[in-house]
């Protein structure tokens, strides 16, 4: 089961069972724990382990055992996410902990801005079980409906689920050439049903601003 211990440290009780975890977010434990990292592409997998597109590596282990064991990751404020047979997609810095039970791969997502440490493809999870994700600072949870899209700043942005189609685009327009827009010059539009995660910080991203 997994539980907050306040906003920045998730506790998941085992009892035998699984999870998997970005590697070395554990920060303590009680009982009997084993940590095996995984550095294979089972389960699929592949696409977690390895961006190359970006350069960024992430290396995920598996934990199992009888007990409490606790994970953070840098004092990041962390949200949990229940699916139900759906998929959740993430950029891979935010994924912290899931359900061993759960399936992982990666999805091509098209340009989004060559935001640092997120890049062409967003990790997805799917199946019936819980989720653990992060922000910087607390994530807020966007509701988009067929006659409400939402607009998103790809540097904002952390997870999404149901049935959504997004699309790249930019905001360049006159405006902003003068220096009289927005500074928001590249957004994600978000179209369907469903939830988007956002946070209050916005990563540096190419084209962020003009």
């Amino acid at each position: 089961m997994f539980r907050l211990q306040g906003s920045r440290t998730l506790a998941v009780d085992l009892t035998g069972d699984a999870v998997k975890a970005k590697n070395g977010s554990m920060v303590a434990y009680d009982g009997r724990m084993t940590f095996k990292k995984m550095t294979g592409g089972g389960d699929g997998l592949r696409g977690m382990v390895t961006r190359r597109l970006t350069g960024e590596q992430m290396t995920v282990m598996e934990v199992k055992g009888q007990g409490t064991c606790y994970f953070a990751d840098r004092a990041s404020e962390i949200t949990l996410v229940s699916l139900h047979g759906d998929t959740l997609y993430v950029e891979a810095s935010n994924l912290l902990c899931t359900d061993a039970g759960l399936r992982t791969g990666t999805s091509f997502t098209g340009l989004r801005g060559g935001a640092t440490g997120n890049g062409l493809f967003t990790t997805t999870v799917e199946g019936t079980g819980q989720v653990a994700i992060t922000s910087d600072g607390p994530a807020v949870a966007l509701r988009v409906s067929a006659q409400y899209p939402l607009f998103v700043d790809p540097g904002a942005y952390v997870a999404h689920q149901g049935s959504l189609r997004q699309h790249f685009q930019s905001g360049v327009n006159h405006r902003v050439l003068m220096g009289e827009g927005s500074g928001e010059s590249f957004q994600i539009r978000f179209e369907g049903e469903g939830l988007v995660y956002v946070q209050p910080s916005e990563r540096n991203t190419i084209g962020g601003d003009v």
